[in-house]
C-alpha cells in the first residue's frame, strides 16, 4: 500500500521561531526517500503559524531536486486563492523536474482569515472551485488553458512546457460534498479523506460518490487516500502523551484557525457542514469537538498504530495513507523520534498491505492503478480519451 509522509511547517504559540521550523521540517523532508516512504506531501495555508506553506510546488520543487523516485503531492492547492493559469503553470514546472513524480491534491478552502487576506468571498468559494478545477484538470491533459464560466473567463492560452504526463489516477480533492460529487465524478478525480469527520459520515460520502462516479463513467473510482495524524511511542506512558499533549492542541489549533466554532458559517453559502458544526459546538463545547478531533487521529505503540490505520484503510478500502508526524507544538527531538518509529517499526508494515496497486488504484479493480509513471500515465490518458 503506498504510504506517504505529510508535513506541516506548524509553528504554534510562538515558542520557537519560523527559521528553526523550517529548517526541521526540511530536514525530516530530505529523510523522507531514505527511510522509504512512498510521497511527500504538504497542505497550502498562508498567513498564520498553522501552517507556514504558502508555496507548496516550491517546496516540492525543491525536494524533487533532492530525490529521484519519491512522489511529490499537495495536500492540498487550494484552487480560489490563485489563478488557474498559475496553478496549472506550477503543476507542469513540478512534473518536468520532477520527471512525472507530481501528485495534484485539490480544494476549495476553508480559513477565513485566508480568504481575507486575499480579499476574497467566501461564499463564492464553491463556484470558483468548480470551474477552476473544470478548467485546470482540462489544461492539463490538452496543454491549453481556456475557459468561458460565469466567474471564470480565460482565452485560450499553451501551457509550456507542456503537460509532461498525464494527471488522471494522480489528482486527488480533499472533500467530496453533496454539491460537489458530480463535479468529481465528472473530472475523474480521486477523493481524499483527511480526518476531520465522524466516520460514518465518511462513509456516507464514499459510496454516493463512488455510485456516481460509476453511473457517469462506466467503471469504478480511484480509491481513496487517507490523511491522518500518528504519534507513535514505545511505551504506553509516551503513546498517552502523544495523544494528550500534541494530538490535542493539534485539535485545538485546528479548531482555531478555521473557527469551527463560529455560528457565522451559517450565513456563508457553500458552508452548511460548517454551520451545523458550530451549532454542535456552541451547544456541547469546544472541549468535546477538540476530544473528537483528536480522538480520530492514531496513537500507540507500533502494534497499536499499524491495527488502527489498517482497521481505517479497510473500512474506507483506501488505496494509501499520508502519515503526519510532527504537529502540535511538538519538540524537534520529539518528532524526530516519532518520524524514526513510524519509519522503522510502521511503515514496512502498512506498504506490505495488498490493495491492489499504487496511488489511484481503481475501486475493486486490484492491478489497474495510475502510477505517476510517464509512459502508463499517457496509455491511460489515452485510453480515458478514446
Amino acid at each position: 500500500m503506498h504510504t506517504g509522509l505529510t508535513l506541516l511547517f506548524q509553528n504554534l504559540d510562538g515558542v520557537r521561531s519560523d527559521e528553526e521550523v523550517v529548517r526541521d521540517e526540511l530536514s525530516l523532508a530530505e529523510r523522507a526517500e531514505g527511510a522509504g516512504f512512498d510521497s511527500v506531501w504538504t497542505p497550502e495555508h498562508h498567513f498564520t503559524g498553522y501552517g507556514m506553506t504558502p508555496m507548496v510546488p516550491q517546496f516540492l520543487s525543491w525536494l524533487a531536486g533532492r530525490t529521484s523516485s519519491i512522489k511529490l503531492g499537495t495536500m492540498v492547492s487550494v484552487l480560489p486563492w490563485q489563478d488557474p493559469v498559475r496553478t496549472a503553470e506550477s503543476f507542469c514546472v513540478l512534473d518536468h523536474l520532477s520527471q512525472g513524480r507530481a501528485v495534484m491534491g485539490v480544494g476549495r478552502g476553508l480559513g477565513r482569515v485566508e480568504f481575507d487576506g486575499f480579499r476574497l468571498e467566501m461564499g463564492e468559494s464553491r463556484d470558483l472551485f468548480r470551474e477552476y478545477s473544470e478548467a485546470i484538470v482540462q489544461a492539463l491533459e490538452s496543454g491549453v488553458m481556456e475557459y468561458d464560466g460565469d466567474f471564470y473567463r480565460q482565452p485560450s492560452v499553451p501551457l509550456r512546457p507542456k503537460p509532461y504526463a498525464s494527471f488522471r489516477g494522480r489528482t486527488f480533492a480533499s472533500a467530496v460534498s453533496p454539491e460537489s460529487i458530480d463535479l468529481m465524478a465528472q473530472l475523474g478525480i480521486g477523493v481524499m479523506v483527511i480526518a476531520q469527520k465522524p466516520w460514518d459520515k465518511v462513509e456516507e460520502e464514499l459510496r454516493s460518490f463512488r455510485a456516481r462516479f460509476r453511473e457517469i463513467n462506466g467503471h469504478e473510482a480511484p480509491k481513496p487516500v487517507i490523511c491522518v495524524f500518528v504519534g507513535a511511542a514505545r511505551t504506553r506512558a509516551g503513546a498517552d502523551r502523544m495523544r494528550q499533549v500534541y494530538l490535542q492542541r493539534y485539535a485545538e489549533s485546528t479548531v482555531e484557525h478555521y473557527e469551527f466554532d463560529n455560528v457565522g458559517f451559517a450565513k456563508i453559502p457553500g458552508y452548511e457542514y460548517y454551520a451545523g458544526l458550530s451549532r454542535n459546538i456552541e451547544k456541547h463545547g469546544v472541549e468535546g469537538f477538540c476530544n473528537f478531533l483528536a480522538d480520530l487521529q492514531v496513537w500507540g505503540t507500533p502494534d497499536e498504530v499499524v491495527e488502527r490505520l489498517l482497521g481505517y484503510v479497510e473500512r474506507l478500502d483506501a488505496g494509501g495513507v499520508l502519515l503526519a508526524p510532527s504537529f502540535g507544538g511538538m519538540p524537534p527531538e520529539v518528532a524526530r523520534a516519532n518520524f524514526e518509529l513510524l519509519a522503522e517499526e510502521v511503515l514496512p508494515r502498512l506498504q506490505a498491505h495488498d490493495v491492489g496497486g499504487d496511488l489511484g488504484v481503481l475501486h475493486g479493480a486490484p492491478g489497474a492503478a495510475a502510477t505517476g509513471d510517464r509512459a502508463e500515465a499517457t496509455a491511460l490518458a489515452a485510453g480515458a480519451q478514446s
